[in-house]
């Protein structure tokens, strides 16, 4: 089917003309293109997508690694010592600023290249009609002419005229500036309508709030109203974390104090040993290079990209960067059921019809299983479904008031649409009733879409001559809303309780439970909720179960163990919830907090229960946002997940927002820190150890790094202020850093997890990243790194070495002690006194070896003894340097005994 009209021809004014003429000018029908024409169209008009978004240009983020203040320090040295004619230093300085910008450089253009990954995993889908059935393509594959069908939630994938619109209405603030949603229509408007005046028109990237509708494809990409409006083309996520911009505060601190020990160091060195300026100046110098950590945003950098790509990897993915740090920090999960703790697998297992009892065999979607009648006794007895007409009546109205279809390929069932809706088309399915045929036999006429305010779907349908509605719901809200019984003897009144106790024995077996109703009406032009919220006739309901996720489970229990609070809020009933909840190995199942229960209490009540109820039933998405409120008021750090477009409130207000990848809607993941791309409770579980990995890894980093250059700053300022020889130059110091930075300090950000990561109790967010005990950790190291350059220096000068000798003597003990302690930094209290402890970590393995090699070069090759003021050290320098090493090890070590022993009393 090709367009017809001319290729030179302007497109028409969409919202002008009916969608007959839109359908006729875009060469489509109301069954959608051709999987060949579509193919077709996409090669002429291209990818349905909008511009890269602007990002920072390579020039500009390598610049801005100078826009650092220690960075700024060095280079105002390095200028200084070349007007002072030490050239050589002037360089030095210069080439290893540029080797850390250049780290920066590269790992900050490596964590922009893993969000930008992260977000073509989050590619919107889209679901059309191709050959005229309906199948889920990527948003980008749409192409004009394209038939999309979108509902409540989703986000729409390209600019589309409406054909078919029921309740239906969108979220366009971003585009129109109007503040409330607009309504929509399928009827023509005027030539000069303005944008927000366009109600046929569904517009690209909006949202839809309410209802469903049909849309013909009329504009994608560039072409469409979003892709025109630049200034809606928000900049690259830049990848600065409140992590690092408490390193940016820490750092001006730390530049502050290097400057003032660095002058007062100069001026004491002049003033009480009469130094010449200039040598006071250099050795000022000296101490700021030695004692700037410059390598230390980088690392903390690519710790955070590791984080974000590993948790991608493992389905979570992380849609905004500071989640990394906040997951490590989480004290409760609250979580959906359906599909998130559960396997979302839904399968009919239970119906109640009048006083008569059914069950069904047979788990998952595939059509395949039979139905038997409880007896009174409690036995099953096979039954000839056409002699049951009260069975087929339920099971076709099941099928009808559903938009779900069931669809067979390569041999697999797979569900398209809802699962819960699924199960009851599985049900009719098992019982002979072919979908399709009995939708085309009974016309519908119009619906009410579900919408978690009301808890409930409807249809209207042509039944011959006559209208029925069908209503499918919670049956709590059907049974209000219905005043008899569909029994094989007739219409009976209904007995409320009796059904109440029917819904919570099928309940406390853990199986979600739906009431269906219908109603005979009178010719009536569309349906409203004022037609369907009394009179009904209960036709029965039907026990649905969806079986705990195993890895669920395990998860639950991890969770309890690190000291998180896994709370279940779910819309089923309260006694299907708990039986969830028991069986997944919840603390809290002794009593479940009802939607209807939380609108009765003040924010003050919820706060008072919130740590004692570990199940909400019932609940809409209104409820969220006030649980999540009330944990935060009583200091909890939470995530919350979500998947409908009411979600996005409590999503956004939760410490970390947790969307469904496979069901939540676009405005769900839109409002999320973190999108599940399994929708699986485990995975963030394994999210949450992830963060806490990472950050614990960049403390260890933190902690490794800063007493290198604390030892190196005090070995100057020492020999500064005792009047004696350096043991350590600043091109020598600047060269420890360079060589620290980029082999041994990236070691730690490729650390596994401890073992102990997940029985440890959620860390404080507010708690300092440099706490009394790190502090302790990089004063401690420091002092002991410093004795043993000391020691090596003086000892070297005894033997008759020349400074020059002593100096690279010293500087390899320094470098040497630095990777012994690399080990002890695996772990910051635990022991590494093992064989696991000591070689169980290959990066640590390797950075030894690659700084070793290093080290071989400043000590032996000639260039380097000339550029560094270096000799070539003899196997007797060698054996104490390692002795040394080993014995900074074991003192670290010993010390780390005492902080357990601590710790356990």
């Amino acid at each position: 089917m090709e367009n017809r009209h001319t290729p030179n021809e302007s497109p028409p004014i969409w919202h002008s003309i009916t969608g007959e003429e839109a359908l006729e000018w875009q060469g489509s029908s109301l069954e959608g293109l051709s999987t060949q024409e579509s193919q077709a169209r996409l090669q002429k008009y291209g990818p349905n997508r909008l511009q890269q978004e602007r990002r920072r240009s390579w020039y500009r983020r390598l610049i801005d690694q100078f826009n650092n203040i220690l960075m700024l320090i060095l280079l105002v040295a390095a200028i200084a010592s070349f007007i002072l004619g030490h050239s050589i230093d002037a360089a030095a300085i210069i080439g290893v600023v540029v080797i850390i910008a250049l780290i920066g450089f590269v790992q900050e253009g490596k964590a922009e290249q893993a969000l930008d990954s992260i977000r073509n995993m989050l590619s919107p889908q889209a679901n059309v009609l191709r050959d005229g059935k309906r199948t889920t393509v990527p948003a980008e594959e749409l192409v004009p002419g394209d038939i999309v069908l979108v509902e409540s939630g989703d986000r729409i994938p390209a600019d589309l005229r409406l054909i078919e619109a029921r309740r239906f209405r969108t979220e366009e603030a971003a585009l129109t500036g109007e503040s409330i949603p607009v309504g929509k229509s399928t009827d023509p408007t005027s030539d000069d309508a303005d944008l927000a005046e366009r109600k046929n028109i569904a517009f690209a990237s909006t949202i839809v709030v309410q209802g469903n509708a049909r849309g013909l494809v009329v504009a994608t990409g560039s072409q469409t109203q979003i892709g025109k409006i630049s200034e809606l083309l928000r900049d690259v996520e830049q990848v600065k974390t409140p992590l690092l911009q408490q390193l940016d505060r820490a750092g001006r601190v730390l530049a502050i104090f290097i400057l003032g020990a660095a002058v007062i160091t100069a001026m004491l060195g002049t003033l009480i040993h009469n130094q010449p300026a200039a040598d006071m100046f250099m050795a000022a110098v000296g101490l700021a290079v030695a004692a700037i950590p410059e390598g230390l945003p980088a690392i903390v950098t690519i710790g955070l990209a590791l984080g974000v790509q590993s948790m991608a990897r493992h389905n979570a993915i992380i849609r905004r960067l500071p989640a990394v740090e906040t997951l490590g920090s989480i004290s409760t999960i609250f979580s959906d059921k359906t599909g998130t703790l559960t396997r979302n697998e839904m399968t009919a297992q239970a119906i109640w019809l009048g006083d008569e009892q059914f069950s069904i065999d047979g788990i998952g979607f595939a059509p395949k299983g039979s139905f038997y009648q409880i007896l009174d006794n409690g036995d099953k007895a096979s039954i000839d479904l056409s002699k049951v007409s009260t069975l087929t009546d339920f099971l076709r109205a099941a099928v009808l008031c559903n938009d779900t279809e069931l669809h067979q390929q390569e041999g697999h069932y797979q569900i398209q649409g809802d699962p819960t809706e699924g199960a009851l088309v599985v049900a009719a399915e098992k019982a002979g009733i072919t979908t399709a045929d009995l939708r085309k036999e009974f016309t519908r006429l119009d619906v009410i879409p579900f919408e978690s305010e009301h808890k409930y779907m409807a249809t209207m349908h042509k039944d011959g001559n006559k209208q029925c509605v069908l209503v499918k719901g919670a049956p709590d809200q059907l049974l209000e809303m219905c005043d008899s019984v569909f029994t094989a003897e007739g219409d009976i009144a209904i007995d409320h309780n009796e059904w109440e106790k029917r819904i919570h024995e099928l309940s406390s077996r853990g199986l979600r439970v739906l009431a269906i109703a219908d109603k005979r009406t009178t010719a009536i032009e569309f349906l409203d909720h004022h037609h369907v919220e009394k009179g009904l006739r209960l036709l029965g309901i039907i026990g649905l179960l969806d079986p705990p996720r195993e890895e669920a489970i395990d998860a639950v229990n991890l969770c309890q163990k690190a000291g998180i609070r896994p709370v279940m809020i779910t819309g089923d009933h309260a006694s299907t919830a708990l039986a969830i909840a028991k069986q997944l190995g919840f603390s809290h199942t002794e009593k479940a907090l009802t939607g209807r229960e939380i609108e009765l209490m003040s924010d003050q009540e919820i706060e008072n229960i919130i740590l004692d109820i570990d199940v909400f039933a019932r609940a809409s998405p209104e409820h969220k946002l006030r649980l999540v409120k009330a944990m935060q008021a009583k200091g909890g750090v939470c995530s919350m997940t979500g998947d409908g477009v009411n979600d996005g409130p409590a999503l956004k207000r939760a410490d970390v927002g947790v969307a469904m990848g496979v069901q939540g809607t676009e405005a769900a993941k839109d409002a999320s820190e973190m999108v599940l791309a399994d929708d699986n409770f485990a995975t963030i579980v394994r999210a949450v150890e992830e963060g806490r990995k990472v950050y614990d890894n960049i403390r260890k980093t933190i902690t490794f790094i800063l007493p290198t250059n604390g030892a190196q700053g005090l070995a100057i300022m020492l020999a500064v202020l005792s009047g004696s020889i350096l043991p350590v130059t600043p091109l020598q110091a600047l060269w420890v850093n360079m060589v620290v930075a980029i082999t041994l300090g990236l070691a730690l950000a490729f650390e596994e997890g401890e073992k102990d990561l997940m029985q440890r109790q959620p860390r404080d967010p507010k708690a300092p990243l440099l706490d009394l005990f790190l502090l302790w950790r990089v004063i401690f190291v420091s002092v002991l790194l410093l004795i043993g350059v000391f020691s090596m220096f003086s000892w070297i000068l005894q033997q008759g070495g020349s400074e020059a000798l002593a100096r690279a003597g010293a500087v390899n003990m320094l470098v040497t002690g630095s990777a012994a302690y690399l080990i002890n930094s695996r772990f910051l209290i635990n022991s590494t006194l093992s064989l696991s402890g000591v070689f169980g970590s290959s990066p640590v393995w390797i950075a030894i070896i690659m700084i070793m090699l290093l080290q071989m070069a400043f000590t032996y090759l000639p260039f380097m003894q000339l550029i560094f003021g270096s000799e070539g050290l003899a196997l007797s320098h060698w054996s104490a340097i390692f002795i040394g090493s080993i014995l900074i090890y074991l003192i670290i070590e010993a010390e780390k005994i005492l902080w357990r022993r601590i710790e356990l009393r």
